[in-house]
């Protein structure tokens, strides 16, 4: 690899792009060669923090396996090197070949985390608009927008990155951010010093369990009833903001209504959590409001119901007098830029975006198509067909539910490119594939919003023939007839000048701090003097727009199938996606020493399970859903870990793909989000095999 670095020795400072809250770190160099990854005390963000994914970075960046060149599948599926030119024009003549044959709307655009967020996410939102097609999917459709849609539809905004140090409170619910969010850590530990109570809801009994003063541990999937049991106790007992409910909500009177359903009994019956407990929990609540940060985790999301468990949630938090006080729900403000995307100029909702009409709220607040959908129109059973992909930085043939269906569809595509680091399974399946940055090798804007902050990365290194985010689009948009028009910026830096000019931020002034920039100072209590961002401008506790749709506007509580329905051909619960420290959904799997730690998969069992079923630890065995089979070895776990009856089961994996056993055909109604964490289950003793073996 002959990769160049922009100065031959010393630390160049950036931030980490290995997850999304891009902590600050310096990169260090000798003899222009990256030598190590340190984090920056400068940074108001991280201070000094760097957990392994970001030291991480290196490896990827040299990576042996890394792509380097762009490929083009033969027909006996091997793969030729051809120049980029090349690839490009051939790719924008069969593009402009399916836009011929099937219209605009049968090309589509797919965005994974694997190179970032923000401005890399908003480029093929630009480009497929520009094209005419409003097909624009993410990975998002499996992460992420339950929580945000659930929060959006109460309060009017989600923050993910809570105040964590200045609550007197802290609820961790389906979260574990030792191994999820580490830099959490630092403000929770620092709360905890001052005296804050933590408490952790999850069925798992997971690393930060051990720290918490108190642990509720819900059956999957009844996280809602729980929920309701807490927002009864402080509707019941009278302490609750009064204030906000008269002067800032609606829908008070139907919802206090619907909770008087949710007695501590009734809760125990359906969560399995002791009344006792359950009461604790709201008594805990009560005596630290309004300083309570409730933090809801993607375990909630994978649901039939996640979007109306997280909406119980939201309203917890408003009804403990929590939103928008320092050390509670606060409400971040934007820096207002340009806007990259085309949603004003080119709507395109006569062109019927994919899975819009079965789950319009998804797409009413995130314009994102439903990926689960979009395999179908692939496979010939949509309204129109998918005939071409593009997608950059994802690998849906793993991290899709229902993989082998995921497979099909996209070896069905006339045409399917994939922009990545690697030659993962899903670019295996593609008919050209061109290799991405990583952040090391470009520059753009981040907003740390807990702290309205701005920053700009800076570009640390090159390789010759890699392009970043934006050439790919910009490229491909000139080769189709509109870059001139909608990609007129010649580079990123560009790009970067033009999204600020409303600001009256530089980039010069952005490129002296690499601590950032505040773009305004955080103020609270806002709602009380500005409507907040719903419909109503209030706290919603009931929501007429989803009545309109069809959908509860009260967030009902739904059991899970496996209780409400069960099936005796499938006695366990699989719960798919809990976090390793050192993985991140199918990335890293590659990197050495990952591997060495997590050297084949493994599907957790409580031990009077293992006794039952005759199976010991380390033994390979199958695990069976209504949508499929998987072989995988058994890690009997201390009892205290998991509950009897749950199996867990990580995902990102090659052979012992979780995904092959999950549903995509059994979504939540309002976000259209897969049931992934409460799968019906059987287990079989089979004879040893090889073991699972890492994603290459």
């Amino acid at each position: 690899m002959k990769a160049k670095t922009i100065i031959q020795n010393g630390a160049v400072p950036t931030l980490c792009r290995q997850c999304d809250h891009r902590c600050g770190i310096d990169v260090h160099i000798q003899n222009g060669r990256i030598v190590d990854l340190t984090g920056s005390a400068a940074s108001p963000y991280s201070r000094g923090h760097i957990c392994a994914k970001g030291l991480a970075a290196k490896d990827l960046f040299y990576h042996r396996d890394r792509l380097l060149k762009p490929l083009k599948r033969n027909p006996d599926g091997t793969f030729e090197e051809i120049s980029r030119d090349r690839a490009l024009d051939e790719i924008a003549e069969r593009v402009s070949q399916i836009k011929h044959e099937y219209g605009a709307r049968s090309m589509g655009v797919w965005k994974g985390e694997a190179v970032g967020f923000f401005q890399q996410l908003e480029y093929p939102r630009r480009f497929i608009h520009a094209f005419g097609s409003p097909n624009y999917f993410s990975n998002d459709s499996v992460c992420f927008n339950s929580c945000y849609l659930g929060y959006r539809l109460v309060n009017g905004f989600w923050n993910n990155s809570p105040e964590f140090e200045h609550a007197d409170l802290i609820i961790l619910w389906a979260t574990n951010p030792p191994a999820s969010h580490p830099h959490f850590m630092r403000w929770i530990q620092a709360a905890r010093k001052r005296g804050a109570k933590l408490i952790l809801i999850d069925h798992r009994l997971n690393r930060i369990a051990s720290k918490a003063d108190l642990v509720a541990r819900p059956l999957p999937g009844t996280d809602g009833a729980l929920g309701w049991g807490l927002n009864r106790y402080l509707i019941e007992t009278g302490n609750y903001d009064r204030e906000l409910v008269e002067q800032h909500s609606i829908g008070f009177g139907e919802f206090s209504q619907y909770a008087r359903t949710f007695a501590p009994e009734f809760v125990e019956r359906q969560t399995g959590v002791d009344r006792r407990i359950v009461i604790e929990i709201a008594e805990e609540i009560i005596r630290n409001s309004p300083r309570v940060v409730i933090y809801p985790g993607v375990g909630l999301e994978h649901h039939e119901n996640g979007v109306n468990t997280v909406r119980t949630l939201a309203t917890l938090g408003c009804l403990c007098g929590s939103l928008d006080v320092q050390g509670g729900l606060t409400w971040a403000e934007r820096l207002e830029t340009h806007k990259l995307t085309l949603y004003d100029e080119l709507p395109l909702l006569d062109q019927k975006p994919i899975g819009a009409n079965r789950f319009p709220v998804l797409y009413d607040f995130r314009r994102e198509c439903h990926s689960m959908t979009a395999m179908d129109h692939m496979l010939g059973k949509g309204e129109y067909p998918l005939q071409g992909l593009i997608i950059t930085a994802a690998n849906p043939a793993i991290t899709n539910p229902n993989s082998n269906k995921v497979v099909e569809a996209l070896s069905r595509l006339d045409l399917l490119v994939v922009n990545d680091l690697f030659l993962t399974k899903t670019a295996k399946l593609a008919h050209y594939v061109l290799p991405a940055a990583t952040f090391l090798e470009r520059s753009e804007l981040h907003y740390h919003r807990k702290y309205h902050l701005v920053t700009l990365t800076r570009k640390v290194a090159e390789i010759p023939g890699v392009y970043d985010e934006y050439s790919l689009w910009r490229d491909l948009a000139y080769r189709l007839g509109f870059g001139e028009q909608y990609f007129p910026w010649k580079n990123e830096e560009e790009v970067t000048r033009w999204l600020l000019e409303p600001t009256g931020i530089t980039v010069e002034e952005l490129e002296k701090r690499a601590e950032g920039f505040v773009y305004k100072p955080v103020a609270y209590r806002k709602h009380e003097s500005q409507p907040l961002p719903t419909p109503s401008g209030k706290v919603e506790f009931c929501s007429s727009y989803l009545k309109d749709l069809g959908l509860p506007e009260i967030p009902e509580y739904v059991p899970p199938r496996y209780i409400r329905d069960p099936n005796q051909k499938y006695p366990f619960v699989l719960t798919t996606g809990a976090r390793k420290p050192l993985l991140y959904h199918s990335r890293y799997h590659n990197i050495s020493h990952v591997r060495r730690v997590y050297p084949v998969a493994e599907v957790e069992v409580h031990p009077t399970d293992a006794v039952k079923l005759g199976i010991e630890d380390k033994e390979q065995i199958r695990v069976v859903s209504e949508i499929g089979s998987v072989e995988v070895q058994a890690k009997i776990v201390h009892d205290t870990k998991i509950l009897p009856g749950v199996l867990e089961m990580a995902h990102g994996w090659v052979d012992a793909n979780v995904n092959l056993l999950t549903y995509d055909n059994i979504n939540d109604p309002i976000s259209g989000f897969p049931l992934l964490k409460a799968v019906p289950v059987r287990v079989e003793k089979i004879e040893c095999g090889p073991r699972s073996r890492l994603e290459d």
